[in-house]
Formats: C-alpha cells, sequence, structure tokens
C-alpha cells in the first residue's frame, strides 16, 4: 500500500499535469462571491486530488470543495487540507507563480505537506519523520522511498549575505512596514523577496528568506502546506499576536490569524 506522503505527492502532480493543459489555453475566468477568480483549472485539479486522497480513507477539506459544516469536520482527529490552485490570480496573470497544495493535519496541526509547482515541474514535501525535501524535474524524480538519492534537503545549506524577509515590494502595508523596520534595527538592511501562492512559504524552508510576517488574511489551504514542510524543515509559523503559539488547522473559522514564518536555524 502507498504511503500517504505518495499518494500526496503523485495526487499534486498529476493535478498539475491538468492545470497545465489549461493555462496554455485562452480559458475563461469566474468569480466566487467574495470576487476570487475561479477557472476550471482549479475545478479538474479539485476533482483528480479528491480521486487520488478517496484510497486514504481520510476526509478532505478542499478550497473547491463543498462547504463542510465545523460540526461535521470538528470530530475529525485526522484531514487533508487542499488547495487544488494556489494563486489563481497569478495563474490568471501567466506569470507561472502558482503551486497545487496538500497538507496532512492531525489534531489540530500539519504533520505532513505536498507543495508542487506545476510550470517548473518543482516539487517541495515535508514529513516530520522525513525531514524537507526540494525535488526538480519532479514528475520524472518523485519517488520517496529514499529522497536523499534524488531530492536536496532542506533547509539548503548555501550561506548567505542578507537577510531576507518574504513581502510585496509594492503591497507593503502599515503593520508589515513597521514589522520590516523594527527587523531594520537589529539586521540593518534587508532585502524584500516578492513571490506568488504559496512559494513565499517554500522560501522560508529553504532558508532562501529568514522571515515572512503576513499581516493580511489567508485561509488555512493557503497555508497548511507549507506550515508543514516550514516544520519539517526544523522552522516555525507562530501567530503573530501570540508568538508563542503555531497556526493550529480545522478551525470553526477557516481563516488564520496574522502569522509569521521563520526559517530554520542553518
Amino acid at each position: 500500500m502507498k504511503s500517504p506522503l505518495s499518494i500526496a505527492i503523485s495526487a499534486s502532480i498529476e493535478a498539475g499535469k491538468a492545470i497545465l493543459e489549461i493555462y496554455h489555453t485562452d480559458f475563461k475566468v469566474e468569480f466566487k462571491a467574495d470576487e476570487s477568480p475561479l477557472t476550471l483549472a482549479d475545478r479538474r485539479a479539485h476533482d483528480i486530488i479528491s480521486a487520488r486522497l478517496s484510497s486514504t480513507s481520510i476526509p478532505v477539506l478542499s478550497e473547491e470543495g463543498r462547504n463542510i459544516p465545523y460540526e461535521e469536520r470538528a470530530p475529525w482527529p485526522t484531514l487533508w487540507i487542499v488547495d487544488p490552485l494556489d494563486g489563481t490570480k497569478e495563474f490568471v496573470k501567466k506569470n507561472d507563480e502558482f503551486t497545487v497544495n496538500i497538507a496532512l493535519v492531525r489534531e489540530g496541526s500539519p504533520v505532513l505537506g505536498v507543495i508542487y509547482v506545476p510550470v517548473t515541474d518543482v516539487l517541495y514535501f515535508g514529513d516530520l519523520e522525513k525531514g524537507s525535501y526540494r525535488v526538480e524535474r519532479a514528475s520524472i524524480n518523485w519517488p520517496v522511498d529514499d529522497p536523499e538519492n534524488y531530492a536536496t534537503r532542506l533547509p539548503l545549506a548555501a550561506s548567505k549575505s542578507y537577510f531576507g524577509v518574504v513581502a510585496s515590494r509594492s503591497h507593503l502595508n502599515p503593520e508589515t512596514e513597521a514589522y520590516i523596520d523594527r527587523i531594520r534595527l537589529d539586521h540593518g538592511s534587508v532585502d524584500l523577496i516578492s513571490k506568488g501562492s504559496s512559494l513565499k512559504l517554500c522560501l522560508i524552508a529553504e532558508g532562501t528568506a529568514d522571515v515572512y510576517p503576513r499581516f493580511g488574511p489567508t485561509s488555512e489551504w493557503d497555508v497548511a502546506a507549507g506550515h508543514a514542510i516550514i516544520l519539517a524543515a526544523g522552522g516555525r509559523v507562530m501567530k503573530a499576536d501570540y508568538p508563542d503559539e503555531a497556526l493550529t488547522y480545522n478551525k470553526r473559522d477557516l481563516l488564520n490569524p496574522w502569522f509569521v514564518a521563520f526559517c530554520p536555524k542553518i
């Protein structure tokens, strides 16, 4: 029987292939009630991932799935949290910075995460027992029995001469600006590093960036997979207002509080 990690990786790559088929066409864009975009790629990826994960008999909470009442999902000790296409705005803009996110959560904490980048065919995965890894040419090199043979362990060992903050260069809100100003007091100048979708969390797991302050709205499926990868690499994702508390999942309210992600100590 395949492991949950193997199933999640296979699902993410298969969904990514379907996403790319639509990405290279003149696709139509719809809008949800909250005015966020939705495409056929979101729906098709959801269907593929749901079918793959059904073999685990673990329930799935997906952005594009049905609205599951809290009373129904609250008793679930273990669940999948899925964003079939994270960064639909990036997908629509065709800037390539979108991902497939799959996380396994137990008792509110992420224990396994997979993030697949369809355009570059790069895979990030983290397992609290195996560690975190980045895989190039993932659709060819993805078997997970012995990741040391084909994957790069995270965080990356290369040293860097800057302190990196993941943030938008053009859309900094006042809270983020104030946080960066405090960092400058300790580190002098900082480099702002900008990426779309959950790639921001991957930069933290790599150690390419040092900190990611997120003082704006996110949903559980935006963060859970990246959180797992960061944890398995030795980093942290903590509530901004309660810095001793990590983010938790399968809450009544699926919106996350503001948080700060910290890279592993290299």
